[in-house]
């Protein structure tokens, strides 16, 4: 356990030397080849050591984690070539990739508490450090307080449950059950802002469009399943009230997606058009969650996982293309067929994977949790029936839009992608269907 956190703290050195930028990828690709070859028992944590451990859940987010980190250092590489601040850049994610370590092993509440906010900072300071308009600090700020604002609770909750229990492991919180209203709220608050849930989902836009890529990647990736990682974990010990109360934010988190996916298709700008389409599958994650039942945790479980593959990936995309335009304006990004056929491909590949065509994984998510949640009641049909037609709908228009159409005339002064991107785009969408093949590891857990 403590091996791969002092393999990242040796890194950290290395992230200062100069010309160190691709030493310091390739340590993070090694690093993710070793975590992938541990013996794993699926069913119980292992490898337990200094208050640290995994079961399946965290195993599977932290290499997750680790292979987004290595990815955004290879969308980044116009930060090396400009010399703009790349060092400073490396220290940055491989600070962030260490608390999101520690969040995901941690078995302390109080210290998983502790690194998930901790977290928050590095991320701020790439959107802040790095990010492209001015609009930036408003943006972090936003992030900053809507995360802050609802994590209070949760720690006033974590102290109570100190409190009665004695105890902060939570391993052994399977064997209370709370049944207290407040308790209960401040809890699960702060994990419904960071997913985020519809009414408290404004910051996520907003810190998309301001976020240079490796922030997006991160965001998207690893930041938002954080919250789902919290909510299955706390939802052991507010089984007895969840059975009453949960309907609440399934009703809030059904009918939130089907309007963030119909404002899906009032975007201009591509980056805010996929940053709603993470608030639209993150919001079938939190119903999943909330039914509480066999389904519906796999399935969040799955897509946690395949959305942020599939997400990272369509932000890489619409990167290439800001990189290339200069604008992320889908009125500017038009006729891109006619330019970089291969590269439409791709667009290709990855929109179908986030309307969740076979083989990807996102159609195992998304099918187990159809089947939690129509199983808990056969009136949410209605709203799935919308959100998965409306999901296709914006892909295809995301799609169609900047694919087709008369190219804007500035178009011809742009190369083509280079193998780095391909590769970058390879490594996204690769694991994403892929892993279908072991889909029992996902599956068989419980």
């Amino acid at each position: 356990m403590m091996k791969f956190f002092m393999m990242l703290m040796f890194m950290m050195p290395l992230c200062l030397k100069k010309n160190m930028f691709w030493m310091v990828q390739n340590m993070l690709v090694l690093m993710s080849m070793m975590f992938m070859i541990l013996t794993k028992n699926i069913i119980i944590y292992w490898n337990l050591s200094y208050m640290l451990g995994w079961d399946m859940i965290s195993y599977g987010l932290i290499l997750l984690s680790i292979w987004i980190s290595f990815l955004m250092i290879m969308a980044s590489e116009s930060l090396f070539k400009g010399k703009f601040y790349d060092n400073f850049f490396l220290l940055n994610v491989i600070v962030l990739l260490m608390f999101l370590y520690l969040t995901f092993s941690m078995l302390n509440l109080f210290l998983f508490y502790l690194f998930f906010e901790a977290s928050l900072i590095p991320t701020l300071m790439l959107i802040i450090g790095w990010g492209y308009q001015p609009e930036r600090i408003q943006a972090g700020l936003y992030l900053l307080f809507y995360t802050l604002f609802a994590s209070l609770p949760l720690l006033m909750g974590i102290f109570y449950i100190y409190n009665n229990m004695n105890c902060m492991m939570m391993y052994f919180m399977k064997f209370y059950n709370y049944s207290f209203m407040y308790l209960y709220i401040s809890l699960i608050l702060a994990f419904l802002v960071k997913m985020p849930m519809y009414f408290v989902h404004l910051w996520l836009p907003k810190a998309h469009v301001e976020a240079p890529i490796s922030g997006s990647m991160i965001l998207a990736a690893i930041m938002l399943k954080l919250g789902g990682y919290g909510l299955l974990r706390v939802m052991i010990i507010l089984q007895k009230i969840g059975l009453q109360m949960n309907f609440i934010w399934v009703i809030i988190s059904l009918i939130g997606g089907f309007y963030i996916s119909l404002k899906c298709f009032c975007q201009i700008d591509m980056k805010s058009l996929i940053a709603y389409s993470s608030v639209c599958h993150m919001s079938i994650v939190i119903g999943g969650i909330m039914t509480m039942n066999y389904w519906g945790f796999i399935g969040s479980y799955i897509l946690m996982i395949s959305h942020g593959l599939c997400s990272s990936g369509m932000f890489c995309l619409s990167n290439l293309n800001y990189e290339r335009l200069s604008s992320r304006s889908l009125f500017m990004n038009k006729g891109l067929l006619n330019f970089m056929p291969s590269l439409s491909l791709w667009w290709f590949l990855l929109l179908s994977s986030n309307m969740a065509a076979p083989p990807s994984l996102n159609l195992v998510g998304e099918i187990s949790l159809i089947n939690s949640l129509v199983g808990w009641s056969w009136w949410t049909m209605i709203t799935l029936m919308m959100i998965s037609f409306f999901s296709a709908g914006y892909s295809l228009y995301l799609y169609s839009f900047t694919q087709h159409g008369k190219y804007n005339i500035g178009m011809y002064s742009f190369y083509g992608g280079v193998s780095r991107e391909y590769l970058m785009l390879m490594l996204h969408w690769l694991p994403l269907n892929m892993l279908v093949l072991k889909i029992d590891y996902s599956m068989l857990w419980f």
